[in-house]
């Protein structure tokens, strides 16, 4: 998958999640669902998986022997810039901290799935 078709697809992907967070508190509206900067969470992790993404696919492409060591590079880069944006966010927050490990980790694993399984449509066409 070429890094083009990846971003429509991730784009779209994208605001479908968004969509679904929209819609959600009407559905619910007597729970508080969100922590009040959910979209600037949501915008960090949209970007970061982007940016693992597109540093993945590079070196899947620059050299295709070592792709697995760029997908592991990528991701473990995701995961520290993550870890320190939860822990800036929970220091200079005062929300309660089970809501916003739902909410980060939620989004986390939701971006993940569609970067991992995007990574691993690009494998499966180096193997043919």
């Amino acid at each position: 998958m070429s890094l083009a078709r990846f971003t429509l697809y991730y784009l779209l992907y994208s605001f479908l999640l968004a969509a679904i967070v929209v819609f959600l508190p009407y559905l619910f509206p007597d729970v508080v669902l969100f922590i009040p900067r959910f979209w600037v969470m949501f915008g960090f992790l949209a970007g970061i998986t982007y940016i693992a993404y597109a540093l993945a696919d590079f070196g899947m492409k620059r050299n295709p022997e070592t792709g697995i060591m760029a997908i592991m590079g990528s991701i473990v880069i995701k995961v520290m810039f993550s870890l320190a944006f939860v822990l800036i966010y929970s220091l200079n927050a005062k929300e309660k901290g089970l809501l916003l490990v739902l909410n980060f980790f939620s989004l986390y694993l939701l971006f993940s799935f569609f970067e991992i399984y995007s990574l691993l449509l690009n494998l499966r066409h180096q193997n043919k």
